[in-house]
């Protein structure tokens, strides 16, 4: 009898996390307002019985990847990839040394170099991502997160994705949608890890490009990336990325800064049940306290706006009961 019991106890025990699982999706949550809003508008939408119910190829959900999914502090990480890039190219380029916000780099001054804007940030990647194939692109992001880590936590950057938000994702694909990132990060930094990363493919992920072109190298189809922006998938850019490469407005979207303020609007404006989800960096302690001053990741407007919209805040130092995995 005994020996039958241990034979057991695994399947005990998986029976066990299932029901656990079952009983809150979301474990990671404190048990707050906002945990139980979204449980309740998850619940609405997928009753067949309720007047919210909303068919699954409609029940379309997008993210923000830098500081929505994962931490985005002290500076945005490609723009760190991107820095070691220029770093590596830099024995090519010896105009660099002169060269804003090239000089920056090299001077490894990343206030000035976070100074330059979204105008700097775009000439780094045009410099440093351009004239390279996808495959190769790929290789590279992948070799870089495997080999970097963060240089406060010492953890690499695709181990700083907020466990809650995975739990949230899960929670919405159980219960029939898609989920998609619209980030204004490029959209091939992304694609070669958020499916290992978040559980989404890369045909899921919305970001900036370059513009690219096919040809055929040395026998071989390829397509290169280009030194010319094909889409800046940030603030009025994230709707129109959304319907280039969804095609459906979204009933479910979460962001962090003022840069998804459009994305939020566009998608709480539509007819029928809507949820719009803003990440609060409050929690000085387990990850970086910031909002109004920052800049990266400023959260100003998109703050104000949330209770007046029925957008729904999270205040990550006290609705979340983990930061990381």
């Amino acid at each position: 009898m005994k020996r039958h019991l241990l034979f057991l106890a695994p399947v005990f025990f998986v029976l066990s996390v299932v029901n656990i699982k079952a009983d809150d999706p979301l474990p990671s949550w404190n048990d707050s307002r906002v945990k139980q809003e979204i449980i309740a508008f998850v619940t609405k939408v997928t009753d067949p019985n309720s007047p919210d119910f909303v068919s699954q190829p409609e029940r379309i959900a997008t993210f923000d990847n830098d500081g929505c999914l994962w931490s985005e502090k002290p500076v945005y990480f490609q723009l760190l990839f991107a820095i070691d890039r220029v770093k590596t190219l830099a024995v090519d380029h010896p105009e660099w040394k002169t060269q804003e916000p090239f000089a920056s780099v090299m001077k490894d001054d990343l206030k000035a170099v976070a100074a330059s804007g979204e105008k700097g940030l775009m000439q780094l990647i045009a410099a440093t991502h351009a004239g390279m194939t996808i495959e190769q692109f790929s290789t590279t992001v992948g070799d870089w997160l495997e080999s970097t880590k963060h240089p406060t936590t010492g953890k690499r950057f695709n181990e700083m994705v907020y466990q809650p938000m995975l739990e949230l994702l899960e929670y919405l694909r159980d219960n029939g949608f898609k989920t998609f990132i619209v980030s204004g990060g490029g959209i091939e930094f992304m694609r070669p890890w958020a499916e290992n990363t978040y559980g989404i493919p890369p045909e899921q992920v919305v970001g900036s490009s370059l513009k690219m072109k096919y040809e055929v190298r040395d026998g071989v189809p390829v397509l290169v990336k280009l030194p010319e922006v094909d889409l800046i998938d940030d603030k009025v850019g994230k709707p129109v990325g959304i319907q280039s490469h969804i095609g459906r407005r979204p009933i479910f979207a979460a962001g962090n800064s003022d840069g998804d303020f459009q994305m939020l609007e566009w998608t709480t404006s539509g007819q029928g049940p809507r949820f719009g989800l803003v990440v609060h960096h409050t929690d000085a302690q387990r990850e970086w306290a910031y909002d109004r001053d920052s800049a990266v990741g400023k959260l100003d407007r998109a703050l104000d706006a949330a209770p007046e919209r029925g957008w729904h805040v999270i205040d990550m130092k006290n609705d979340w009961a983990k930061i990381y995995p």
